[in-house]
């Protein structure tokens, strides 16, 4: 049993080292609390430092990686004292009037308010080729990406409200929008559907699935597709595809031990906060792609995360 009278007690705990984690941290401390700690497994940086190339945040001139763009964020946002515990929570317990905190090396610590900042990930579709031009001319960021397709010809894969608004939204960039999805029907809202139905930009191949993505060292030149009615297969020319097939949310360290969730979350598992980030349960706020209707964009997830540790200074204050 574990001996939570030894674990050190900190004002505030972040749980996650994305760009939303990051700024929480640099916010905090920059505020005046003194015990502050992000928990990320390896390096601080999030998903975004496996992209290409950034070239939508603001006052960054030049197109950068993304490790190149996180790069000085670290440098920064440890400046004013936040601490980095190189490990994985596995989960956020409460413990009377604080939070205790297990990671995977067995260890708990306790903290009087927590930020959960710990993402999610696109689900890929498992195609042929997919990881091999993953970033190379395969996206799952249309408003990330799109202007890279620009007089161009992509496909989409997916029947979902967020594939077929992302195909809207490459129409206004892309020459063409191949949509392609596994079956007739469409889980989209209908009012969406019809916009992308009488979008002449955007062509519906279905019911059909995607079998392979060919490219070479310039990226992605090819799609070959399969109509799973006729069985027939096609190779289609385009320059990127674009996978909206779901979405992970990393909510796992919100798991209780009865399998419900410390928190309220919405039907696809993201946390659901208010305009200052906090949950359902006091002290504990969320932040970036965690949190419920996230625009899934770094410059989003950083206010997300000002923004909660700001709500987090507030709260202490309340509770000192």
């Amino acid at each position: 049993m574990t001996n939570f009278s030894n674990a050190p007690l900190l004002d505030l705990a972040i749980i996650g080292g994305g760009p939303a984690g990051l700024s929480a941290g640099l916010y905090a401390t920059r505020g005046g609390l003194k015990e502050v700690v992000l928990f990320e497994k390896g390096a601080p940086g999030g998903q975004i430092t496996f992209s290409s190339e950034i070239e939508n945040y603001p006052g960054v001139r030049e197109i950068v990686s993304g490790l190149d763009f996180m790069q000085p964020w670290q440098e920064q946002c440890f400046r004013f004292g936040l601490k980095h515990e190189m490990a994985l929570v596995t989960q956020i317990k409460p413990n009377g009037a604080h939070f205790a905190i297990h990671t995977d090396e067995n260890k708990v610590f306790h903290a009087k308010s927590v930020i959960v900042a710990t993402g999610g990930k696109p689900k890929k579709a498992g195609i042929k080729g997919e990881d091999a031009f993953w970033g190379n001319g395969v996206s799952t960021c249309a408003t990330c990406d799109g202007f890279f397709y620009k007089n161009k010809e992509v496909a989409v894969l997916g029947g979902g409200d967020t594939a077929l608004e992302e195909a809207l939204y490459l129409a206004k960039i892309c020459t063409k929008i191949y949509l392609i999805h596994r079956r007739d029907t469409f889980r989209a809202a209908p009012i969406t559907l019809e916009k992308a139905r009488g979008n002449p930009k955007i062509e519906f191949l279905t019911p059909a699935v995607i079998e392979e993505i060919k490219g070479d060292s310039s990226g992605v030149n090819a799609v070959v597709f399969k109509n799973t009615h006729t069985g027939v297969v096609k190779e289609l020319a385009v320059h990127g595809v674009f996978v909206f097939v779901g979405y992970e949310i990393n909510n796992e360290v919100l798991e209780q031990d009865d399998k419900g969730m410390l928190c309220a979350c919405d039907p696809y598992g993201a946390v659901v906060v208010d305009l200052a980030m906090k949950t359902s349960v006091k002290g504990l706020f969320a932040a970036g792609d965690v949190r419920t209707q996230a625009a899934k964009q770094v410059v989003c997830a950083a206010g997300d995360g000002a923004t909660a540790a700001l709500s987090a200074l507030a709260y202490l204050e309340g509770h000192s």
